[in-house]
């Protein structure tokens, strides 16, 4: 089994690994292990016959997140932003179609989709037929998936701030901090081996939010002692 991507050559079947190869299947083991928490979700929902107490836009705004680093790999031929969003994206695809079969607001959750699902219509329109191929393409898609991923990470600042309010890391989730510490720092790297800002930038917020949570968890973790300081990994 091989992946042909820029840099080289991934083959499992090879004795050793470059470094370029290693971070390669970290960041697809890492991230699939991140996208594939919201199975916790879809585990509830299907449990509970209700998408009550559930976040819908998380999936939604992953999903499109994913959609728009699948063209970048794809413009960029690299075997690996590939690979990880296509699986992200059916992953999450999944996770909107059974929230949309449970949901009691399905008027809402549709419409979020249409609207989503037009921006991104608009998006391959402008990047397709009005930029030219080639480094400008590739710079200005770079730069809005960028964009949209470091406001994703920085996204839950606020809920942190509310946390060091009250003291409570019950709302956190122990194990999705650890998998977005390691995922985020398996892409900085592997952008890095790259030389590509890109990929870089805005992965290296997700590692300083993880390092926030952790240093909560460490400081809040004897709130309660009576209950686990962390809950299951969700979405």
């Amino acid at each position: 089994m091989e992946f042909t991507k820029p840099g080289g050559l991934l083959d499992i079947s090879s004795q050793s690994m470059d470094p370029l190869q290693f971070l390669s299947w970290a960041c697809i083991v890492f991230t699939v292990g991140m996208f594939s928490t919201g199975l916790t979700d879809l585990k509830k929902m299907r449990e509970s016959k209700s998408a009550d107490n559930i976040q819908f836009l998380p999936f939604l705004t992953t999903c499109l997140n994913n959609l728009g680093w699948l063209y970048y790999g794809i413009l960029k031929k690299d075997q690996t932003i590939i690979l990880v969003n296509v699986i992200g994206a059916l992953l999450q695809i999944l996770y909107i179609a059974v929230y949309l079969y449970y949901t009691k607001q399905k008027r809402l959750v549709m419409f979020q989709t249409l609207v989503a699902g037009g921006v991104l219509t608009c998006g391959w329109f402008y990047f397709t037929m009005y930029l030219p191929e080639g480094e400008t393409r590739l710079s200005q898609l770079g730069l809005t998936c960028s964009v949209v991923t470091v406001s994703m990470y920085m996204s839950p600042l606020i809920d942190l701030v509310e946390i060091v309010r009250r003291g409570d890391v019950q709302c956190l989730s122990f194990p999705l901090t650890v998998a977005t510490f390691f995922t985020s720092t398996s892409w900085v790297l592997y952008g890095l081996q790259l030389n590509d800002n890109y990929i870089v930038v805005p992965n290296t917020p997700g590692i300083f939010t993880s390092l926030i949570r952790f240093y909560l968890f460490r400081r809040f973790a004897s709130v309660n002692q009576s209950s686990p300081s962390y809950k299951s990994m969700q979405m």
